[in-house]
């Protein structure tokens, strides 16, 4: 059989496999990212105290990392890493994603119920965690080297870091290509993720089908989940800036507000 043959077959192939994944994606409209909002803010106070605390622990991390970076005067790393933990967040929230679950199928829920979620699918949850990881650490080592051309002579230390990072011509360069690039690594993260794991919580679905679903959930809707993106951006910045103890609200607020985004973008598997 021919090469020009085979070619064909492939690419029919291929197009059957993407129009499987992409039939599963509803069509939403610019008002359901406030729906999702709403419907998370109301698992939120339904579970309050177990989302709560199970969102403490990452604020603790989060304290933690701050006081690493300090003790060993690391401290032009802190404005990457923080904002790199939105590249991450989405594997932190699978406990609240199972808490949402629980919820809409009436099912009793507890801390033990957050903690444990991974166990549903631990290699799928490792595969995910494991790729976001990596552009992580591609943003953290991106972001060292614009620290490096934008300071060259000399490190910002903690007494000047805001100073020379918001106020000073080679702080400004650095802010503004750190922008643009980690722009980029935010949307292929949120084309990875947006409803990958929550997919995976609730159909305990393989890495690369949720993948390929969340892929065409951001293309197929791309006006509500830019928006979806930009609240999500928005509102971890708010919890950020409380000096991480607004994490523990707005990380729920998020975590479960994805699910509800999983649920009405993603239908039902036949």
């Amino acid at each position: 059989m021919s090469e020009d043959e085979i070619s064909p077959r492939k690419s029919h192939g291929q197009g059957v496999l993407a129009a499987s994944f992409a039939s599963r994606i509803r069509k939403i409209d610019t008002n359901a990212p406030w729906q999702w909002l709403a419907l998370g803010w109301a698992d939120l106070i339904r579970a309050r105290f177990i989302s709560i605390l199970y969102s403490l622990v990452f604020v603790a991390v989060g304290y933690a990392v701050t006081i690493g970076l300090y003790i060993t005067e690391r401290y032009y790393m802190i404005w990457p890493l923080v904002a790199g933990f939105v590249l991450v967040a989405p594997v932190f929230a699978v406990g609240l994603y199972e808490i949402s679950r629980k919820l809409e199928a009436g099912e009793p829920i507890s801390l033990a119920t957050a903690v444990g979620a991974w166990k549903c699918a631990p290699g799928r949850i490792f595969g995910a965690g494991l790729a976001l990881t990596f552009f992580l650490i591609l943003w953290v080592r991106t972001a060292a080297l614009l620290y490096v051309i934008n300071f060259p002579y000399q490190m910002p230390d903690l007494s000047n870091l805001l100073t020379q990072s918001f106020f000073s011509t080679n702080g400004l360069s650095f802010l503004a290509l750190g922008t643009v690039i980690g722009a980029i690594f935010a949307v292929f993260a949120f084309l990875m993720s947006v409803v990958s794991l929550p997919m995976i919580i609730g159909e305990r679905a393989d890495f690369l089908p949720a993948l390929i679903t969340s892929f065409f959930s951001v293309t197929l809707n791309p006006r509500p989940m830019m928006l979806w993106a930009a609240i999500i951006v928005v509102v971890t910045a708010v919890g950020m800036a409380t000096a991480f103890i607004g994490l523990a609200v707005t990380l729920p607020l998020i975590g479960h507000a994805t699910w509800h985004a999983y649920r009405s973008v993603v239908s039902p598997k036949v």
